[in-house]
């Protein structure tokens, strides 16, 4: 046991090209204690999905990769295969972004829900059964006997990454890696998906790395921020969204659409067909 659940320091990924080389990341070095949540936040293309998938060693072999990563002490780039697949399928769970894209659409959510419970852990098929419904009640998935039998293209968006929540809790995992998990919602289905997951993982005790392009919704549901910017941690801690200090963070944060400040907006053309003319009015 070591003070920090996983611990990256200078991890660098080099991408080997036909013309050369590109480091995509560039001496990422974070850390997580247990029962933490970190957000880790930044444009598209900054780097964030790739520092999980260095974290779960799951980039393509194409791929250089150095630096350490450490999980609960253990290296993870030094796992052999028996103890890195009880590291993916036991100790982190992952939540991506768009669940239909990670759930067999020809299985019930019964068995995407049971399957690992039977098939690598022995649990006797009705007990998994009924793990998954008392969990399914708890992230809030009303009716959960009737939504074992459904298939995945039965539900919603918001329902179906409630089930994916479901399924990673099952695992009992002591780190959850969110993925941009509730990009492809609406609003009040994002709302909701963030709260259920903020509340399941403070009653277990499990730590968190958010990874999310919004600072506000990180800071909420976030115990420390991480800005990643062109493969590199920027900024990090707990001041980074009250007071920040690096440029890109304050551009970052300046980006947000605001309601208390009015915004300069471009003119609107308009075609004249008396004179042929683009002529230029102020938008209302």
């Amino acid at each position: 046991m070591t003070d920090h659940l996983l611990r990256l320091d200078d991890v660098r990924a080099t991408l080997r090209l036909r013309g050369g080389e590109q480091t995509l990341l560039n001496g990422v070095s974070l850390e997580i204690g247990a029962g933490e949540a970190l957000g880790l936040v930044g444009e598209s293309g900054s780097g964030k999905s790739l520092t999980t998938r260095a974290i779960t060693r799951m980039l393509d072999p194409a791929f250089r990769v150095s630096g350490e990563i450490l999980f609960d002490g253990v290296s993870v780039p030094r796992m052999n295969a028996q103890a890195l697949r009880r590291y993916r399928q036991r100790d982190v769970g992952m939540i991506f972004q768009d669940p239909r894209a990670h759930v067999n659409p020809v299985h019930r959510v019964g068995d995407f829900l049971t399957e690992a419970l039977v098939r690598d852990r022995g649990v006797d098929r009705r007990e998994a059964e009924r793990r998954a419904v008392e969990l399914l009640d708890e992230v809030g998935v009303r009716n959960p006997e009737h939504r074992l039998h459904q298939y995945p293209h039965e539900l919603s968006g918001g329902l179906l990454q409630r089930v994916m929540i479901a399924s990673v809790l099952l695992a009992e995992p002591k780190l959850i890696l969110a993925d941009e998990p509730t990009t492809a919602l609406d609003v009040t289905a994002q709302s909701d998906v963030m709260a259920i997951l903020d509340e399941q993982r403070r009653a277990r005790g499990l730590a968190l790395l958010f990874i999310t392009h919004d600072l506000e919704l990180a800071a909420a549901c976030c115990d420390r921020l991480a800005v990643m910017y062109a493969g590199e941690i920027v900024e990090q801690g707990a001041h980074v969204y009250d007071a920040p200090t690096h440029p890109y963070t304050i551009e970052l944060l300046g980006a947000r659409p605001s309601i208390e400040h009015r915004v300069e907006r471009l003119p609107v053309l308009r075609y004249d067909r008396a004179t042929h003319e683009l002529l230029k009015t102020e938008a209302s």
